[in-house]
């Protein structure tokens, strides 16, 4: 029984046609996941600290991740879910699987070689990428590098098989893949570092890939996929060379952002130790939104985008846009104002346990601060990137990357003598923002409108609400202050969810007040989902009940 409800109701799961419920979907795991991220962070904070070996750790991802991001998100992103897409929608599924097998072999073999070369010359690389890190340091981050190097393959086969699901519009288990990788890296930082050692981090990192692939495969199997090996037929394969001529102006978009992390890691290697830790912690509390909402919404309307404008339907890509935007920015703004008052209290709780002190949560919620003043760009760049992959235009979002990171470049180096880490947390919300609103100049300039009158009154009273609510917040966190002992880990966490929470509910409130036309979408989306669900439950309950 059990069995067969997994391959019935997981793998075999039915398309979800609705943006928002596919947005819901992505969000409820994307929850998950990133309350395991928490708990990671948590973990690996109160082991170690702001130090060495967390400085040692997130450096060490830094050239590993830049040939994830290079050669599996450019390809994916930009090149192989539209190419594959529009195959499937043209009920061409014989080359949407022949596209699908060649760019499993084409980029197994690139990402091997690649990998391992990057591998041996990894203590080169390093040297280049941590200046600041003495000579014992360098080293272990070599290690750490060298294992981390086998995540890019694994996570690059488990791409192919989350673009199958996402075109299939299939959003549930290639939702849960993060979850996994997060539940990998957590049997890292609990058993295997007792076992090896810090190096137990890395190796968790590996297993987190391996879990990521893992549980997306029978899904895609179930979708119809068979793998076939084919190197000189995919080399041959029309379809297969769209995706690579789509996706080198995207990558080297990609590259050009990656810039901004090795940036980050270049110039945080020579502050105070724990420097480059600090950043990272701050920037994964206030990328929680950004994946849960932002990239969540991004990731859904994405399929719907594409296949429009192979159609050439420029009203329904303009209306489909429309929605995700003001849906982004419904639940991203909001949050960002409830970050913004709430960062001290979000990162003790978070973090603030074993050896990560005082110091370091300063520290930390400083920096969180001034990336939470452009978390609402930062969440609207993955839509506005993929409407312009969905119109297979991907030079447009590398030229103003390119730029948007020259920006950055030149930020820090003004900032970073004087203000140290605070000076790279502003180059990077700056470059942010300069990125989103030259996108979307640019996108709005290849139409006639962006159903900009629905955008800007939606904008104003989202703006509305969530400022009422912010002073409310900021109001109930002095208030609660009078009756909780802020010494301890539950007076700290009654007094964020107390304020929070009525803070939500104010929100709510107001945009139901603001007649707020993405709260009663959101609402209505919901609402229909359950009743349909409950619909299913009770047709069922005689078959389940007779197993």
């Amino acid at each position: 029984m059990i069995r067969r409800f997994v391959n019935n109701k997981i793998f075999n799961s039915s398309p979800t046609q609705s943006i928002t419920m596919a947005a819901f979907i992505i969000s409820l795991a994307g929850i998950a996941s990133r309350i395991l991220g928490l708990v990671r962070d948590r973990i690996l904070a109160s082991q170690f600290g702001a130090g060495d070996t967390l400085d040692i750790y997130y450096a060490a991802f830094r050239v590993p991740d830049l040939v994830y991001n290079l050669l599996v998100l450019g390809a994916l992103s930009a090149a192989f879910i539209p190419v594959f897409t529009g195959l499937v929608s043209r009920d061409d599924k014989k080359e949407a699987w022949k596209l699908s097998s060649g760019v499993l072999t084409i980029g197994v073999i690139v990402i091997s070689l690649v990998s391992v070369m990057l591998a041996i010359l990894a203590p080169y690389l390093m040297k280049l990428v941590t200046p600041g890190f003495s000579e014992a340091k360098v080293a272990e981050a070599v290690m750490f590098t060298r294992i981390m190097f086998l995540s890019p393959l694994l996570l690059g086969i488990s791409a192919v098989f989350g673009g199958i699901l996402v075109s299939f519009k299939k959003f549930l288990v290639y939702s849960l893949a993060p979850i996994m990788y997060n539940i990998g890296i957590i049997i890292g930082a609990v058993f295997f570092v007792k076992i090896m050692g810090p190096i137990g981090l890395a190796w968790g990192v590996v297993l987190g890939a391996v879990l990521h692939m893992v549980i997306q495969y029978p899904a895609v199997k179930h979708s119809g996929f068979k793998y076939k090996l084919m190197i000189s037929e995919a080399l041959r394969n029309s379809n297969l060379k769209r995706v690579v001529y789509l996706m080198i102006p995207r990558t080297m978009g990609v590259a050009a952002t990656q810039i901004n992390l090795l940036i980050i890691t270049i110039f945080a290697s020579m502050l105070a130790t724990g420097s480059l830790t600090v950043f990272n912690f701050a920037n994964n509390i206030q990328s929680a939104p950004l994946g849960l909402f932002g990239i969540a919404f991004a990731i859904a309307v994405f399929p719907t985008l594409s296949s429009l404008a192979a159609k050439g339907d420029k009203r329904e890509f303009v209306k489909n846009f429309s929605q995700a935007f003001r849906q982004i920015l419904f639940f991203i703004i909001p949050l960002s104002v409830f970050i913004v008052i709430l960062r001290a209290q979000l990162v003790r709780v978070v973090l603030g346990s074993g050896k990560f002190d005082w110091e370091d949560t300063i520290l930390t919620f400083e920096v969180l601060g001034i990336l939470a003043l452009s978390l609402f760009a930062q969440s609207l760049i993955p839509l506005l990137t993929r409407s312009f992959y969905a119109l297979q235009n991907t030079k447009t979002p590398f030229y103003i990357a390119l730029f948007s990171e020259t920006i950055n470049i030149l930020i820090v180096l003004m900032l970073i003598g004087k203000y140290q880490l605070m000076g790279l947390a502003v180059a990077f919300s700056v470059a942010s923002v300069v990125n989103m609103a030259l996108l979307l100049s640019a996108l709005r300039a290849k139409f006639d409108n962006l159903d900009d009158k629905n955008i800007i009154k939606s904008v104003l009273k989202i703006s509305i609400a969530s400022l009422v609510a912010g002073i409310a917040v900021q109001y109930l966190k002095h208030f609660v202050n009078n009756y909780v002992d802020l010494e301890t880990f539950i007076g700290v966490f009654i007094q964020l969810i107390a304020s929070g929470g009525a803070g939500l509910m104010i929100f709510i409130l107001a945009s139901y007040l603001l007649k707020l036309e993405e709260f009663h979408y959101f609402r209505r989306s919901i609402t229909k989902r359950l009743f349909k669900a409950k619909d299913k439950i009770e047709e069922g309950t005689g078959e389940v009940g007779g197993l």
